[in-house]
């Protein structure tokens, strides 16, 4: 089934902004620092290394206490490409299993080098400005332009601003759980759907890069019992915001077509590129085509792949693995799944 813009259905309504907390957060922590400030303070190194999978084609793992981590899992992957910024950067989220929230880490593929970022939630109390942590899965990510999206499940889509990126000074002002960076939520997409219609679940995300202007692609993890929906939403090319409609986002097309237990979609060169999970110990497969008429290339990925991301330059789809002691970054040639 497909939808169109302004036609009744699944929808999202952005929140106001979060100005004057940031603004106040800000203040009290010193002031932004931004992207290049965090670039040039990374201070944990990842490695290259093999990975398992048929289409693997470069990987990499992450230090030894990462690797093993049983706290917090890796969900979504985005790159660097289209968000105007150092073409060699990879970002990756996490969820903690229990109430740290949500994090994303910054990975530099030409030094291996990566630092771990809390995403927060900013707060006023007493006129004094604080954080909470963004309790969210963070199954999907995308980067693009001065934007980066979260994928918040039930709850929708959360967006912050690179140029927010906030330090901690010295002396522990607030609580961000031993990290030395938080990223505030700015606005927030809220999920909706009109009367008698279930709610999209926004597990994962990317960007398809071949739209123009490009497009949010949206889609839900389920089981053969649940809706398995891929969406896509249109991006206002000037703000960067998803184009609305009397204040609502709707989705260009909504498809029933998903696969079981998908876990990232991507759109390359006009195919969908879906991964599934098969567990901690069986590598992952790979969808490829249109919604409800997939070929499955299986044991293509690492076991456990999680979110799906399309680097055009390069022609590489990104991917990352979540399972402690089987955690890789990697990396597959579109041009081996033709």
């Amino acid at each position: 089934m497909s939808d169109s813009p302004g036609a009744p259905g699944v929808h999202l309504v952005r929140t106001e902004e979060n100005v004057e907390e940031i603004e106040a957060l800000a203040a009290r922590l010193g002031g932004r620092v931004g992207l290049a400030a965090l670039l040039g303070d990374l201070n944990r190194r990842a490695r290259r290394t093999l990975a398992p999978g048929r289409a693997v084609h470069r990987a990499y793992t992450w230090d030894a206490a990462d690797r093993r981590d049983h706290d917090w899992w890796p969900q979504g992957i985005s790159t660097s490409v289209d968000a105007e910024a150092p073409a060699s950067v990879v970002v990756v989220s996490w969820y903690a299993k229990h109430d740290q929230g949500s994090r994303l880490t910054f990975l530099d593929l030409r030094t291996r080098r990566y630092r771990h970022v809390l995403l927060v939630q900013p707060t006023m109390r007493d006129e004094v400005a604080g954080v909470e942590p963004l309790k969210v899965h963070a199954g999907g990510i995308v980067w693009h332009g001065p934007y980066l999206h979260v994928a918040g499940t039930a709850r929708g889509v959360f967006t912050c601003r690179i140029d927010d990126l906030l330090r901690l000074p010295d002396r522990g002002l607030v609580d961000a759980f031993g990290h030395r960076y938080v990223l505030p939520v700015r606005f927030a997409y809220r999920a909706h759907a009109d009367e008698g219609l279930e709610r999209l679940r926004y597990s994962f995300l990317s960007l398809d890069q071949g739209a123009d202007p490009p497009e949010l692609v949206v889609g839900e993890y389920g089981n053969r019992n649940q809706t398995r929906r891929l969406a896509r939403f249109p991006i206002d090319s000037t703000t960067r915001f998803l184009a609305e409609e009397a204040g609502v986002s709707r989705p260009l097309a909504l498809d029933d077509g998903g696969v079981v237990r998908a876990q990232g979609a991507a759109i390359a060169a006009g195919r969908w590129y879906v991964t599934s999970s098969h567990g901690p110990w069986t590598p992952g497969t790979v969808h490829v085509g249109s919604p409800g008429a997939f070929r499955d290339y299986r044991w293509a990925t690492p076991m456990g792949p999680e979110d799906i991301a399309w680097d055009r330059r390069t022609d590489l789809l990104w991917s990352v693995s979540e399972h402690p002691r089987r955690r890789w970054v990697f990396a597959m040639r579109r041009s081996w799944f033709e």
